[in-house]
């Protein structure tokens, strides 16, 4: 039996996240990078949406959700608790944190990164409707080195790739404001071997015939 196959692309966060995740709980999986200009048809046989990660077992199944590949993995192993098993108020806190990532956080990614796609505010606009997000880690990790406590847990791995890249459009801009706390968070993932061995760059996939 093949390993899973893990359609991906290396700069999406979405796919950074799922990959961690797999990193994280010892899963082999054969990457197929692929290029957003010429989608695999495999994939999209897959997964119709055409978006990664997509995730396809040995069996066929096929998981095409970042968060349900993390939580996939994590069914297979998850030996530091990054679901915070035992602890329903935080688990409810973390998926409530993750949503508002995927939601409100992510629309302001967009359109401060891309403010060009959305000219009816300035760039600056749009920054700031992330750094409402930005507070709300930065009080998070006031006293602890995660945002959910001393060890990192799926909601620091679903947020920070995002995270990063909000803090990208303007590296320059986020050395000086006051962010304290959350630029240690970022630079401690960014410098994890967890997150630097899922970025290694791959040869884009070519589809055979």
């Amino acid at each position: 039996m093949g390993l899973p196959i893990l359609y991906s692309y290396r700069r999406c966060p979405y796919a950074m996240r799922a990959r961690m995740a797999l990193h994280y709980a010892g899963i082999d999986v054969e990457i197929r990078e692929i290029s957003f200009k010429s989608k695999p048809q495999r994939m999209l046989q897959a997964s119709p949406k055409g978006t990664v990660p997509v995730l396809v077992l040995a069996d066929g199944e096929v998981i095409d959700e970042s968060l349900d590949v993390m939580r996939w993995a994590l069914s297979v192993q998850n030996n530091e608790n990054w679901l915070l098993q035992g602890e329903p108020a935080e688990h409810m806190t973390a998926m409530a944190l993750i949503a508002e990532n995927d939601g409100a956080f992510k629309q302001a990614l967009d359109r401060y990164k891309y403010p060009e796609r959305f000219p009816q505010q300035p760039q600056v606009f749009y920054r700031a409707q992330g750094e409402l997000f930005l507070q709300k880690l930065e009080q998070k990790l006031s006293k602890t080195s995660y945002l959910f406590g001393n060890a990192r847990s799926l909601a620091d791995v679903a947020i920070f790739p995002f995270v990063r890249q909000f803090v990208a459009v303007d590296d320059g801009w986020f050395a000086s404001v006051a962010y304290p706390k959350l630029r240690i968070w970022l630079a401690n993932l960014v410098e994890s071997e967890l997150f630097l061995s899922v970025m290694q760059k791959h040869p884009v996939w070519i589809e055979s015939k």
